[in-house]
């Protein structure tokens, strides 16, 4: 009996210490997974919205920000995300099509990324991806791009010891897959925040405008209003309004005709009617720094966009804002459109260009 009693004792023991170990390994982990809180600065702009399941972290924004830069995300290892997306550019290309690995020109002019987690209606100009991550993940595949397969992107990664220590510091494991890829290219784009322009100086008392400034906001902010020709404005502030300078909308803004549409836009994704030829409208912050302009780069100055909405080309699918307008236009003169011009260069963020946290970290 005591011998039974005795080795009950030794048994107990035994568990004891071993489970002991396990929590205190398990412990151990926690302490080398866990993650720091990545603390967003956006001024004046609302509170964003971070996907539940991927919050930002000191560790994933800067595992993102590697993958944002990394070559070897294409087949040829020539090209990154950051090959498009230019910080000097505000994050776009000054390219009217971007040119892929192939030689191959995009179908569309490169979108900006900056203030991506205020948008909340979905990516690219036609809003085929739903979430940034899903946005992410297709220029890597896109023949006319980098042209590459995530499984041999993964397979890469995979024998860079930088990689693996950094996906195990942002997610706590050594995998490497799609979707973490995906994640942490999310986390740094929704971290390039953009808040710091010479408008915003002047919201805060900081700074005055110019004369023509001051004129091209009046008429930014002010709606068109034909039957009183003297106070009419441009109504600029319909579609891009809020601290974003923009409505989280597809718009058809009356860039063609019927019968010159070549790009159906929204419609490829939603087939619905009142979707062709619409567009994601976009914020205005950085434009003066993004040409040219329009999904088809069609524009190479701010005067020739104001131009465009001088008098928009009507269609059956034009967006019922624009055709108040029609059939005489907002009727602007050259000084107005120069005073317009002049105050979208007050949008423009230098801090973002020179911003270390966004810059190449190789």
């Amino acid at each position: 009996m005591k011998n039974y009693v005795l080795k009950l004792s030794i048994i107990a023991t035994i568990c004891l210490i071993v489970y002991g170990c396990k929590k205190d390994n398990a412990q151990g982990l926690e302490e080398v997974f866990s993650t720091t809180p990545y603390q967003l600065t956006y001024g004046r702009l609302p509170t964003p919205i971070i996907p539940i399941d991927n919050p930002l972290t000191k560790e994933g924004v800067a595992l993102g920000r590697m993958l944002f830069y990394e070559n070897k995300l294409s087949r040829n290892n020539t090209q990154s995300c950051a090959s498009c997306h230019k910080q000097a550019f505000a994050f776009s290309d000054t390219n009217k099509f971007s040119i892929g690995i192939n030689g191959l020109k995009g179908k569309r002019h490169a979108m900006a990324i900056f203030n991506m987690a205020w948008h909340t209606n979905e990516f690219f100009w036609d809003g085929r991806a739903h979430l940034l991550r899903d946005q992410a993940i297709l220029p890597i595949q896109d023949p006319l791009e980098m042209d590459e397969s995530v499984a041999n992107v993964v397979a890469k990664l995979l024998i860079m010891p930088n990689y693996t220590a950094q996906f195990k510091r942002a997610f706590g494991s050594n995998a490497i897959n799609s979707l973490l890829i995906s994640k942490a290219l999310e986390q740094f784009m929704n971290s390039i925040v953009s808040h710091s322009s010479k408008y915003d100086d002047f919201l805060d008392n900081k700074v005055a405008l110019t004369a023509d400034e001051e004129r091209g906001r009046y008429l930014f902010f002010t709606e068109f209003n034909p039957g009183f020709p003297s106070i009419s404005g441009a109504d600029c502030n319909h579609c891009h309004g809020g601290a974003n300078f923009e409505n989280d909308q597809y718009m058809n803004n009356g860039l063609d005709l019927d019968i010159a549409l070549k790009d159906s836009g929204r419609h490829a994704v939603t087939k619905a009617q009142k979707d062709i030829g619409a567009f994601k409208v976009t914020s205005l912050r950085n434009i003066a720094l993004t040409p040219p302009y329009m999904h088809d780069g069609r524009f190479n100055t701010l005067l020739e966009v104001v131009n465009h909405y001088n008098l928009v080309k009507n269609s059956q699918s034009l967006d019922p804002s624009f055709k108040q307008q029609l059939p005489i236009g907002l009727n602007l003169s050259q000084a107005d459109k120069l005073a317009l011009v002049a105050f979208l260069n007050t949008f423009t963020d230098y801090k973002l260009l020179e911003n270390s946290a966004f810059s190449n970290p190789f």
